[in-house]
């Protein structure tokens, strides 16, 4: 069994940005876990499948991808989940949130090895998660609320993930097409 994940990416220069935060966090504590993945809002969390779904799940994302616009998004600052996951804020998220339902109702008749969420989809960039160091949270936590970060920009690029056993892969990268002019 193979564990996938799906994705959407920031553009340049945020992608750029958002590693350079993620290399920071990793070198100050020595947490490995978000490093292991570009920066990203993660559309379906991580899941085991076999082999096969590989192929099943690319060619189901390029037809859903085909149909949906890219992500106007707005990231600012910085927040907690627990003690355990810093991360990036989505300030706006209605575009990622719509995709991000859109795409489980086209799994749910069309890539049914997805399952439902079984919990309430907060967007969010990760900078560090599960492995940081307990001892060093009190420090990060009081630095990040003093720290400030704004990126506006329209995110279109979509991505089928596999794990390689050590990090995750690209399997297959889609663009969602660009935003209706108005």
């Amino acid at each position: 069994m193979n564990l996938y994940l799906v994705a959407l990416l920031p553009p340049e220069p945020i992608r750029s940005e958002m590693w350079a935060l993620k290399q920071e966090v990793h070198q100050r504590t020595g947490s490995r876990n978000a490093i292991n993945l570009l920066p990203h809002i993660t559309l379906v969390p991580p899941l085991r499948q076999p082999p096969e779904f590989d192929a099943k799940a690319a060619e189901t994302l390029r037809e859903f991808a085909a149909g949906q616009l890219a992500c106007p998004i707005r990231l600012e600052n910085f927040a907690w989940f627990q003690s355990r996951t810093l991360y990036v804020h989505v300030a706006e998220a209605e575009a990622v949130q719509r995709l991000h339902a859109a795409l489980y109702q086209w799994c749910a008749t069309r890539l049914p090895e997805v399952p439902a969420p079984t919990r309430p989809f907060v967007p969010h960039v990760t900078l560090a998660t599960r492995d940081l160091p307990p001892a060093q949270v009190p420090t990060l936590r009081a630095e990040f609320a003093q720290r400030t970060y704004a990126a506006t920009a329209v995110w279109n690029e979509l991505v089928l993930f596999r794990h390689d056993g050590h990090k995750w892969q690209a399997r297959e990268t889609l663009q969602l097409q660009p935003e209706q002019e108005g």
